[in-house]
């Protein structure tokens, strides 16, 4: 385990001083992970009651602590050491200054993380995080439609195991402080005026389209079910035949593609109503959203995967439905198949282009990876040669595998390297043996 430090607190039981590094983490730039059932040199605490120290703690975030958190914080457990630990993920807030409820907007209930120590805030730091708030929220907002229904919401709740009662939309944050349905609620709904556009081209720029198609104008959770449905089906599977094998593999991949999307839906600014759009390529697909980098986060933090949801109403609810795993856990798959280079970030857009496997600046990780394959498939195939045939020359073994004796030649060396063949008699002619 790490030793505590500025993104990372243990505590063996759930105390007074709970809530108060709660808010350290979402008042910080990174948020941060709360370990509860970990002592402070990093060893697992046996909880008595696992379930019960991770409803209390769900309990005390969602109603101890101001602004509203829902959407910024994971509680899961993990195992340290074979025993259960609470893991609570926090986000950065994108609404601080955050604070203890039952001590107000004051030094006594505002904190900051310093280094691996929560720290009280002064007045004039309250001042400046409160006068740099958002105030134009999907929860604030007010939906330009108060006709709306959720028939399509419900089903998605129930199919992943939710029944949502008479207080849903209070409880999922569809109502403003008026009583009245928010942009979140409209967006949402049933039916509404956004709609997320996939276009396709049959060059690598936009003069010829060949398909423009239009998925939207119901709740958003079924319109991102429909994009990610046609770009699976778009995402198609091409092969490299070679003289030993078959490989097959997708244009881009699909992990990184579905995370995008995604990314694109949940972190989009929809309070002007701009969706996100997506555009297919010959050689590439496009994911554009609007609102460029969340206030407060700058490109090193983006690229470090730190979160700070911009819509925390909209993450919660993608996240109910299994759209979204946890918290800045997206970023991180994208990166991990694609370098930064992808990303094209604007004051006020981040587009990302995914390049196509078999396009000319994926040829060559491409080709790598396959002879990298065929050179372990290779080996194993000499190695059960030469368990076959306890002794062969470098001509038969290059005559059964029907490749170049220099090709085998290196194969052969570098199994000689590791230890587990050896050889006998002249350098060219000698044979091979596994070596026992």
């Amino acid at each position: 385990m790490k030793v505590e430090n500025a993104r990372v607190e243990y505590k063996s039981i759930i105390n007074d001083k709970f809530e108060k590094t709660v808010v350290g983490f979402l008042n910080s730039k990174e948020g941060g992970i709360f370990y509860i059932g970990v002592d402070n040199t990093g060893e697992p605490v046996p909880c008595v009651d696992i379930d019960s120290v991770q409803l209390q703690a769900i309990n005390r975030i969602r109603d101890g602590i101001l602004p509203a958190t829902l959407g910024l914080f994971d509680v899961d457990i993990e195992t340290i050491q074979d025993v259960e630990t609470v893991k609570i993920t926090i986000s950065s807030g994108p609404a601080k200054p955050y604070y203890i409820k039952s001590r107000g907007m004051s030094p006594s209930g505002c904190f900051i993380r310093t280094g691996g120590a929560t720290e009280p805030m002064n007045e004039d730091m309250i001042s400046l995080m409160y006068g740099r708030r958002v105030a134009s929220t999907l929860g604030t907002l007010t939906s330009p439609r108060q006709d709306l229904t959720f028939k399509q919401l419900k089903i998605y709740y129930e199919e992943n195991g939710f029944e949502l009662n008479d207080q849903f939309k209070r409880n999922l944050e569809l109502l403003n402080e008026e009583g009245k349905y928010n942009l979140l609620a409209y967006l949402l709904a049933d039916s509404n005026g956004v709609s997320i556009k996939v276009a396709k081209y049959s060059g690598t720029d936009k003069v010829d389209l060949i398909e423009n198609e239009e998925y939207g104008y119901c709740s958003l959770l079924k319109a991102a079910f429909s994009v990610l449905d046609k770009l699976r089906i778009e995402n198609t599977t091409f092969a490299k035949i070679t003289a030993g094998a078959r490989f097959e593999q997708k244009l881009v991949d699909e992990v990184a593609l579905r995370e995008t999307v995604i990314n694109a839906m949940v972190h989009n600014d929809y309070t002007k109503l701009v969706p996100p759009v997506v555009e297919i390529f010959s050689d590439r697909m496009e994911i554009t959203s609007y609102g460029g980098l969340v206030a407060g986060l700058s490109r090193e933090d983006f690229f470090n995967c730190y979160s700070i949801p911009r819509n925390r109403e909209l993450m919660r609810v993608f996240k109910d439905v299994h759209l979204v795993e946890q918290l800045g856990s997206g970023m991180g798959r994208i990166l991990k198949a694609y370098d930064s280079s992808v990303f094209l970030i604007t004051d006020h857009f981040i587009k990302v282009r995914l390049p196509f496997a078999h396009a000319p600046q994926r040829k060559k990780k491409l080709a790598e990876e396959m002879a990298e394959e065929m050179a372990e498939e290779m080996a194993e195939e000499i190695l059960r040669l030469l368990e076959k045939d306890d002794l062969l020359t470098l001509k038969a073994l290059a005559a059964a595998l029907h490749v170049s004796e220099r090709t085998v030649s290196r194969r052969v060396a570098e199994l000689k390297g590791l230890g587990m063949l050896e050889h006998l008699g002249s350098t060219k002619k000698g044979r091979w043996r596994v070596k026992r």
